[in-house]
C-alpha cells in the first residue's frame, strides 16, 4: 500500500486488507455473526467501572502528546439513540476484537428505551456520556472530544459494521494513512444492505464529490471510518461545549452531514486516505433512519458548502492550485 500524499488528495485503496466475507450462514435475527466475549481485554490496565447513569458531557483531562506508533491506543465511538438490543451484540462484539482496543465510548442521544442501562451491563468498562444537543454530527463531536486514544473509530449500534474490521482500519493507518475511509465498493468490500437505488445515488455523489475535491472516493456514503486523532483540530468541528441554537436548528455539521464534512475536510487538508474494504451487513432490530432522497439532497448540499469553505480558505491564504 503507499501511504504518499500527492499535490491533490488521492484515495489509495488498501491492499494489504483481507477480503471479509458476507454475513455468516445461519446468523439470523437475534443470533450474532461476531464472536463475542464481555470480558475487559488482556494488554493495557483496565478502566474502572461508572457509576449507574449516563455521565454528562464535560471537557475531557488534557490528551497526551500525539503517538503515531505501530501501536497505538485505539477508542471506538458508538452514537446511540433507542439502539439497546442491537448493543447486546455489538458491544461483546467489540471487546472481542485483538488486538484490543483501548476504550469505548456510547455517546448516547437521550434514549427513551433501556440503552444506557444495558451498556452498563453488556460492557461494563465501556463511558457512556450524554450527547450536549441533537444529532449525529454532534454525538461524535462529543466521543471525539473525549477519546483518549490515539486513533478513533467512528462505529455504528446497529450492527452494520463488523468490529473484526477494526484492525485493518488501524492497519491503514500505521501503514501511513492520516484517515482510513471505509468503502463497500472497492476490492473486498460489499453489503448485505444496500438498495439499487441507494447505490446508484452514491455513484453520483462519488462522482461530485471526486470533481470537486480532487479525490478517489468509491464510497463516500459510508459512515465506518478511522482517524489519528491528532488531526482533530484541522476538522474543525463544532464545539461540543456550544448551546443549541434557540430557534431549534442545528449547526452545521451536528446532523447526518458529519460524514460527508469529514470526507471533505481531509481532503481539503490535503491528508493522506486509504480505503479499506468494508461489508456492510443488514441492521439487527429496528428500523434505519436513512431516507434517500433527502438524505442524497443533504449530501449534495454539503458538498457544495464544503468546497466554498475550501474554495474561501484557499484564496484567503493565497493557496495556488
Amino acid at each position: 500500500m503507499s501511504a504518499v500524499t500527492p499535490a491533490r488528495p488521492t484515495v489509495t485503496p488498501d491492499a494489504s486488507a483481507p477480503a471479509r466475507p458476507g454475513r455468516q450462514n445461519g446468523a439470523g435475527a437475534g443470533q450474532s455473526p461476531f464472536p463475542a466475549s464481555p470480558a475487559r481485554p488482556g494488554g493495557r490496565a483496565p478502566l474502572a467501572p461508572q457509576p449507574e447513569g449516563p455521565e454528562g458531557f464535560r471537557r475531557p483531562r488534557p490528551r497526551p502528546a500525539p503517538r503515531r506508533s505501530a501501536n497505538p491506543a485505539v477508542s471506538v465511538i458508538v452514537p446511540t439513540r433507542n439502539e439497546a438490543r442491537n448493543l447486546e451484540i455489538v458491544l461483546p462484539a467489540i471487546a472481542a476484537v485483538r488486538p484490543a482496543v483501548h476504550e469505548v465510548i456510547v455517546v448516547d442521544g437521550n434514549s427513551t428505551d433501556n440503552t444506557v442501562a444495558v451498556a452498563r451491563r453488556t460492557l461494563p468498562w465501556a463511558r457512556v456520556i450524554t450527547q450536549t444537543r441533537k444529532g449525529k454530527g454532534n454525538a461524535m463531536a462529543c466521543g471525539f472530544t473525549a477519546a483518549t486514544g490515539d486513533v478513533i473509530v467512528m462505529f455504528d449500534a446497529d450492527g452494520s459494521a463488523d468490529p473484526n474490521e477494526i484492525p485493518a482500519f488501524v492497519n491503514a493507518l500505521v501503514k501511513g494513512a492520516d484517515f482510513a475511509k471505509g468503502s463497500r465498493f472497492c476490492k473486498g468490500g460489499g453489503s448485505d444492505d444496500i438498495t439499487l437505488l441507494r447505490k446508484s445515488g452514491n455513484a453520483g455523489l462519488n462522482t461530485v464529490a471526486n470533481r470537486l475535491f480532487g479525490t478517489r472516493y468509491s464510497d463516500l456514503c459510508y459512515g465506518y471510518n478511522a482517524f489519528w486523532a491528532d488531526l482533530l483540530p484541522q476538522l474543525e468541528l463544532p464545539d461540543p461545549a456550544a448551546p443549541q441554537p434557540e430557534d431549534g436548528s442545528m449547526l452545521w455539521g451536528d446532523g447526518f452531514e458529519i460524514e460527508t464534512v469529514l470526507n471533505c475536510r481531509v481532503a481539503a487538508a490535503d491528508l493522506t486516505i486509504t480505503e479499506v474494504p468494508s461489508v456492510e451487513r443488514e441492521r439487527m432490530f429496528g428500523e434505519t433512519n436513512l431516507r434517500t432522497f433527502a438524505d442524497g439532497t443533504r449530501v449534495l448540499r454539503t458538498l457544495m458548502a464544503e468546497h466554498r469553505r475550501m474554495e474561501q480558505r484557499r484564496k484567503a491564504s493565497g493557496y495556488a492550485r
